[in-house]
């Protein structure tokens, strides 16, 4: 006979897990693009996360430790279906834009806003085109405010493999979205030689 849960543990679960369950619910959406798939990866890394709070060190960042358990159990779930990794062409995602005399290395704040205001349907398209490792990291950085180093313990990786990945996913979003810009008046058109 299995022992119950101690009462204290389950509250203190729930005081901690329950302020998480819109950002995992948005991470999880994002992540999988299906609202099915979602909720079950976020029942599955509750369940985990419960059945494992013992191991949670008292006073460590929660929510990375929760993320973690959420991209972990995402990352298999996408291995079980994919059966094996993505592979990526790095080649297709290095910077694009030598030719232009300022440095538009990445777009200012007002540029991402005024894309994010009018351009919702082509960033949501172009961050559902990135590849899956890119768009993790990135989600987590811009919508959940994971630092470098969160990111680092919440994906499993070394902090140099995390910058790359929000590097390359940055600018594969630039070079996507770059045309659509252009047309929206956002950004001049470059000079075609």
């Amino acid at each position: 006979m299995a022992a119950s849960p101690d009462p204290a543990k389950c509250l203190e679960f729930e005081r901690l897990f329950r302020p998480l369950l819109d950002s995992l619910h948005r991470t999880a959406a994002r992540l999988t693009r299906d609202a099915v798939r979602a909720e079950d990866l976020v029942q599955e890394t509750a369940l985990k996360a419960f059945r494992s709070f013992e191991q949670y060190e008292a006073g460590s960042n929660f929510k990375a430790w929760v993320f973690r358990i959420l991209t972990n159990e995402y990352i298999n779930l996408y291995r079980q279906r994919a059966r094996r990794p993505a592979v990526v062409d790095f080649a297709e995602v290095e910077p694009v834009y030598e030719e232009a005399t300022e440095d538009p290395q990445f777009f200012t704040r007002e540029e991402s806003d005024v894309l994010r205001e009018q351009l919702t349907d082509e960033v949501t398209q172009a961050l559902d085109r990135l590849p899956a490792e890119f768009r993790e990291a990135l989600l987590l950085s811009v919508f959940e405010g994971f630092s470098y180093r969160e990111l680092s313990t919440t994906l499993g990786v070394p902090m140099g493999t995390v910058m790359s990945r929000l590097y390359r996913a940055r600018q594969a979003l630039q070079k996507d979205l770059r045309h659509t810009a252009e047309e929206a008046g956002i950004l001049r058109r470059t000079a075609t030689t």
